[in-house]
């Protein structure tokens, strides 16, 4: 057996034992392998679900909604492609949000018969959700563009069925059918060639002043810097993962292509046939960042893609003086990007640079927000054992002198 062939095996019976299955490779034109792309969530989420969250989910208790919204119509005519697994369209927030006639399903090949509203994963749903999800009685979670439209993009599923050349179609359909946003929440590691099939679709939506959103990926354990595309495309707004302290999520792939972080941690979103349920991953921090694109779209529809991308990233709010490869320009602030006036237009330029050093948001939540409840615990024990620390050192430190005195006065009398 030649040693490639052994390579292959090796391969195959690794993802297999892991509960995968081998790469096939697919081709648009001859001899062109397209790069499998994987989605960006955990996928830990069941449904239909009876669960309703009824509170305002946390990554929404940062936001004043009322005045995010004031002064729009909340991303009325706004159109936004969730190039996924689907998006749902029986669950009641999203019914009214999802034009499945403008849809296409890339998993049966874009031929007629196709759902792009057939979501088996529920991944695609999750992502509309947070995007574009309508008020609901008896529900604190709603997207951050609800009147925005959702065009429903069936391009991959959990086993990682989509490539990067049923991407680029997506692309391409999506500015086809009006898509004024669209939300890619999927990666891969492999380097794509700025001459490769997504990489043109990328440009030419950009050229039609698409804003293409793309999640960062999940693979940010090691810290280590690297690409993932089409988040590293030029022009495209990278999102990385930030937690309920406005730090990166410890999973957020890190690089200089991020642009900003968003919400990524216990995220609540729409699941198939109703309901709700919370996840985590850079997946669910793109679409809160294309549901403020959406919003940014309908007050300045004379924005360029870049001037969008550069508001945003202007806006946001930062820890550190500058770029940052954790969270880019820093964490997504909604109501300054959408609200704060005295701005002027952002320069359209192919990779914005804000060009200001440090931003202080509004203080606009909750201060118990800064910290989970396991956080606190620790916080607190930490500090008791720290007051508990000092106060062996000062007893012992205490004995000590006394034991001196003593031991002085005893020299003295003899």
């Amino acid at each position: 057996m030649s040693p490639t062939k052994a390579a292959l095996l090796a391969t195959a019976v690794l993802l297999t034992a892991l509960g995968g299955r081998p790469p096939v490779p697919a081709h648009d034109a001859p001899g062109r392998p397209q790069e499998r792309v994987r989605l960006d969530g955990s996928g830990e989420c069941t449904y239909p679900s009876t669960q309703q969250f009824k509170a305002r989910p946390w990554s929404l208790q940062r936001v004043l909604l009322d005045e995010l919204w004031q002064g729009t119509d909340k991303g009325k005519g706004v159109r936004v492609a969730v190039v996924d697994t689907g998006v749902d369209d029986k669950n009641p927030q999203l019914t009214a949000a999802v034009d499945k006639a403008a849809g296409l399903d890339l998993l049966t090949g874009g031929k007629s018969g196709g759902d792009p509203t057939n979501d088996e994963v529920g991944h695609g749903t999750k992502v509309a959700g947070i995007i574009a999800a309508r008020p609901r009685e008896g529900t604190g979670f709603v997207g951050l563009a609800p009147n925005a439209t959702v065009i429903p993009i069936r391009q991959n599923d959990a086993d990682s069925s989509g490539d990067s050349g049923t991407m680029a179609r997506a692309i391409d359909h999506a500015v086809a059918r009006g898509a004024d946003v669209v939300n890619i929440s999927q990666d891969t590691t492999k380097p794509l060639s700025a001459t490769s099939a997504l990489a043109e679709a990328v440009r030419k939506a950009i050229a039609r002043n698409v804003v293409v959103v793309a999640s960062a990926g999940n693979d940010g354990l090691d810290g280590k810097v690297k690409n993932t595309y089409p988040a590293a495309f030029d022009g495209v707004l990278a999102v990385a993962s930030s937690d309920r302290n406005n730090e990166r999520a410890a999973f957020s792939q890190p690089g200089d292509f991020v642009g900003v972080a968003a919400p990524g941690v216990d995220i609540v979103s729409t699941v198939p046939g109703g309901g709700q349920c919370t996840d985590s991953g850079t997946s669910f921090s793109a679409p809160f960042v294309a549901g403020v694109a959406a919003l940014l779209k309908e007050k300045y529809p004379h924005w360029t893609a870049a001037q969008i991308v550069t508001r945003i990233e202007q806006t946001a709010e930062r820890s550190v003086n500058g770029h940052d490869n954790f969270v880019g320009w820093g964490v997504v602030d909604p109501v300054r990007a959408v609200q704060e006036s005295g701005l002027a237009d952002p320069p359209s330029t192919p990779t914005p640079d804000p060009g200001v050093t440090r931003v202080q948001a509004p203080d606009v939540a909750p201060f118990s927000l800064a910290e989970t409840p396991a956080e606190r615990s620790e916080r607190l024990a930490i500090r008791v054992l720290g007051v508990t620390a000092v106060l062996v050192t000062v007893i012992a430190g205490t004995a000590v002198v006394l034991r001196d005195l003593r031991r002085r006065r005893g020299e003295r009398r003899a």
